[in-house]
């Protein structure tokens, strides 16, 4: 005689198989966010259980895919403007603050030892300045024994946000390169060596003697014994170097509450002790996603990236966002996507 299991029995079990689910998100983007965000994803699913995956091809790539909702999440260093937000649909939040930094492989020179102006750092890019020992460098950096090599120009190939902070910057700082070259993702480069990714300039710096490249701040620390970063003079005339305190001189000056859809660039910021290339990535999610489970599992790890995150940000040298900052966040999270989304999210195993 067969038995037979009542169907309430079924369904309530299937219930609690599917409550006890781990919760899981894809987010592509920004290689500048990258270190922190590895770390960040290892310790949530430590802590949850719940999978987040991650893929650092670039911040346009990353724009590119979350417009067409291959992801649930793109990463960007760039901001989008508050009209292309509203036109796509999307909501755009800051979730970490870090800087870019000029390196150089330049045999003797130490890591903080060698000074550039915003001028410079220009000239260089522009091709005007074509000798590590030309008289405009030899000027600010009189302490150094600088060689008469060539100056080696490196950047990026792909659509990067860190090469919008670094043309950005230049942009603020030299009418010729805002006028000839520009700003974006991708620039028209007049010169130079390209490199796919954080990681492709620092493999070829580490490899091209004479060369300079410009890195998010953590890919340099991690090449300290083939290139040394340098410090750069800020709006206040003083040379900065970088760490997470210069970050977070620039980051003070910023009015968030003021910019629709967090639309703000740090670059060039006030300050005594501001970086002047201080950039912040970015989260872009559609309002109306495909899927609410999947967009409040995406809000989950944010949430707890901002909340919980602030020791591995720390640890890799980026700025975390301070508390005012992280609720004026979850506000514009419930405002974007309703509270049925929010109470998802709230309600994703932990």
């Amino acid at each position: 005689m067969k038995k037979h299991i009542a169907l309430p029995i079924i369904f309530t079990a299937l219930l609690v198989a599917t409550e006890s689910l781990a919760a899981e998100t894809k987010g592509a983007g920004s290689t500048f966010v990258s270190p922190v965000m590895a770390k960040w994803i290892d310790a949530y699913k430590t802590k949850t259980g719940n999978t987040v995956s991650y893929q650092a091809v670039g911040s346009s790539i990353g724009v590119s895919l979350i417009k067409k909702e291959a992801v649930d999440f793109g990463a960007s260093d760039m901001p989008l403007d508050p009209k292309e937000l509203d036109r796509l649909g999307m909501m755009q939040f800051p979730i970490v603050i870090g800087g870019v930094v000029p390196v150089v492989n330049i045999d003797g020179v130490k890591p903080g030892q060698i000074r550039f102006t915003g001028q410079m750092l220009a000239d260089i890019y522009l091709g005007k300045l074509k000798s590590w020992n030309d008289p405009a460098i030899r000027a600010i950096n009189p302490d150094i024994r600088l060689p008469n090599t060539a100056i080696t120009v490196v950047h990026r190939t792909d659509g990067s946000g860190t090469t919008f902070n670094w043309s950005n910057y230049l942009s603020k700082v030299s009418p010729q390169w805002k006028s000839s070259v520009g700003e974006g993702t991708s620039v028209e480069w007049p010169l130079g060596l390209g490199g796919k990714g954080n990681d492709g300039v620092a493999s070829l710096v580490s490899l091209v003697p004479g060369s300079i490249g410009y890195l998010e701040y953590t890919y340099a620390l991690q090449r300290l014994d083939k290139i040394s970063f340098g410090v750069v003079q800020n709006s206040a005339g003083n040379f900065v170097v970088p760490d997470a305190a210069s970050f977070q001189a620039a980051a003070s000056s910023a009015d968030w509450r003021a910019e629709k859809g967090f639309h703000l660039v740090l670059t060039n910021a006030p300050g005594e002790d501001a970086y002047p290339i201080t950039a912040t990535t970015f989260v872009l999610m559609p309002k109306a996603p495909k899927s609410e489970e999947r967009s409040a599992a995406t809000i989950d790890f944010m949430r707890w990236s901002l909340e919980n995150g602030k020791a591995q940000a720390e640890t890799l040298n980026y700025v975390p966002l301070p508390a005012a900052l992280v609720d004026q966040i979850e506000r514009y999270w419930e405002q974007s996507l309703g509270a049925s989304t929010i109470s998802a999210s709230a309600a994703v195993k932990r």
